[in-house]
């Protein structure tokens, strides 16, 4: 079975819920689109007419993967919020999910400032696959800390952790100074956000878990890249290269992807989309037929290790 571990949808349950704030994170009409406010960015038109969970479906087979993992944008700040406002917008992430076909299964989002382990238990035992939480929340040793009981019980559970570009839930939002183009924040915030998330789990967070599986979004915005330089400044460089920590392939080429895979090996390399807000490539990818098999299939197998059997059917 082919999977794509990375996409996201603009459900009307998530899109009613985000309507109806009034301010950052939230949605608005702007004529047949709507715009995406988001706290210290540019506001940017997202297509939420186009994602129709039928149509979504199709496109799993064009984009040739038999089976979509969803996960809400970690971007999007929710998981953030103080829990009162984060409420009702993760119940009209889990209310859209619910309504999917068979085809898709889901990353768990949590409240963060007053998540526990049983909301771990609770998301697993509904039929997540594992739980998604904003690199900002990991960047740092007091992040580790703060988020080890989740980590614990997610490694308690075999269940992966997916680490999606978003902020801290800790920090507070600082304003946009000026008006910066819409790329600027993928470019920048995310790319830093994943590459401070991955120095910090190299750092402390595998010691503290030895078992975690973890997947990197964005190939760890190329954290792995610099390990010449972590081993020349005194960094944990040996425990870079490890088994258990896995890259999805979203937003990069062949150039990107074949220089990781130079560094850490084909077998830790998954495929993931970004699906609706980038349009992949077309399969089988950049690098060929076998290492697209083993991306959209044999490594989800071993992310995945409790259901391998199922994914490799």
């Amino acid at each position: 079975m082919r999977i794509d571990v990375h996409q996201h949808l603009w459900s009307e349950p998530l899109v009613a819920a985000l309507s109806r704030r009034r301010r950052a994170p939230r949605v608005r009409r702007d004529g047949r689109l709507w715009l995406l406010e988001l706290p210290g960015e540019p506001a940017g038109r997202i297509d939420v007419d186009g994602d129709d969970p039928e149509r979504r479906a199709g496109l799993l087979a064009l984009d040739g993967v038999d089976r979509g993992l969803i996960s809400l944008s970690a971007a999007l700040g929710i998981e953030a919020l103080p829990a009162e406002e984060a409420h009702p917008l993760l119940e009209g992430y889990a209310a859209g999910v619910a309504a999917l076909p068979r085809q898709f299964g889901s990353w768990a989002a949590l409240p963060l400032r007053e998540a526990r382990p049983r909301d771990v238990d609770r998301a697993l035992d509904g039929g997540a696959e594992g739980v998604c939480l904003p690199a900002g929340a990991l960047a740092t040793p007091a992040g580790l800390d703060r988020c080890g009981p989740l980590l614990e019980r997610l490694e308690l559970r075999s269940a992966p952790l997916f680490v999606h570009p978003g902020p801290d839930p800790w920090v507070a939002a600082a304003p946009s100074a000026e008006l910066l183009p819409p790329w600027w924040p993928a470019l920048t915030g995310s790319v830093s956000a994943l590459q401070s998330a991955w120095h910090a789990f190299i750092a402390y967070g595998r010691p503290a878990h030895p078992n975690l599986r973890i997947l990197f979004a964005m190939l760890a915005g190329g954290a792995p890249l610099h390990l010449e330089r972590l081993a020349a400044s005194g960094g944990p460089a040996d425990r870079a290269i490890d088994r258990a920590i896995f890259y999805e392939t979203s937003s990069y080429g062949a150039r990107m992807i074949d220089a990781t895979v130079r560094v850490v090996g084909l077998d830790q390399l998954v495929y993931g989309s970004d699906r609706p807000t980038i349009a992949p490539y077309a399969p089988p990818g950049p690098l060929g037929e076998a290492a697209w098999q083993a991306m959209a299939c044999a490594n989800p197998a071993r992310l995945f290790k409790p259901t391998a059997a199922a994914l490799a059917a």
